[in-house]
């Protein structure tokens, strides 16, 4: 499965997002489907920086998801965005590692694309180990293929701002080769040429 939910979100637009989402929310028939949007609803908040209200949204989908792997997942992976991004990097990687784990058995890939890029970023010790799962994963799962494209991208970052400008560079260069396979996404593709000429100059200089 891919996220069925993803094409509800637009990161520029967060009052437009959980519009749709809400709307989402109201169509759901049952309490396992609520529980995932409330993580998304979750995550709306958490990128506003409101994460007391993130949290309560957080519970009200853990009481929710029942036994649905896909629920539990989101509920991991969100909560563990809201410790990183409130500052609390630490308490977020055990469950971004328990989201991996759990979606890779039931065989949620983009799920667990999602996971390993959040491990990769978020423990920059174990980046290139968390890059190299996600990577293989991609390779392997149609469903987690799309997760190449931040994979490399993050890679290049992590090698630019340790100085390695070169292994920056391939990263962004075949995260670009990645983007350019989707051409309607052409902001992305935007962000990876220009990624690659910041490692260029670098280079340069």
């Amino acid at each position: 499965m891919s996220d069925r939910l993803r094409p509800l979100w637009d990161f520029d637009d967060l009052d437009a997002t959980e519009g749709r989402l809400r709307e989402q929310l109201a169509q759901e028939s049952g309490v396992e489907g609520r529980a995932e949007v409330l993580t998304q609803l979750a995550r709306v908040e958490g990128l506003r920086g409101d994460f007391d209200t993130c949290e309560q949204l957080l519970r009200e989908a853990e009481m929710l998801a029942g036994d649905s792997d896909t629920a539990r997942v989101r509920v991991d992976l969100e909560r563990g965005r809201k410790l990183r991004s409130s500052g609390d990097g630490a308490a977020s990687v055990p469950l971004f590692k328990s989201a991996f784990a759990r979606a890779l058995e039931a065989e949620l890939h983009y799920l667990a694309g999602d996971a390993a890029h959040m491990v990769a970023i978020a423990v920059p010790e174990e980046m290139l180990e968390w890059t190299e799962r996600g990577l293989a994963l991609a390779d392997a799962q149609p469903d987690a293929a799309y997760w190449t494209g931040p994979l490399l991208n993050n890679l290049g970052w992590h090698h630019y701002e340790a100085g390695d400008h070169e292994a920056a560079l391939t990263a962004f260069e075949r995260a670009l080769e990645v983007r350019e396979r989707d051409p309607t996404n052409v902001k992305a593709i935007g962000f990876a040429k220009e990624a690659v000429e910041t490692a260029r100059a670098a280079l340069a200089r």
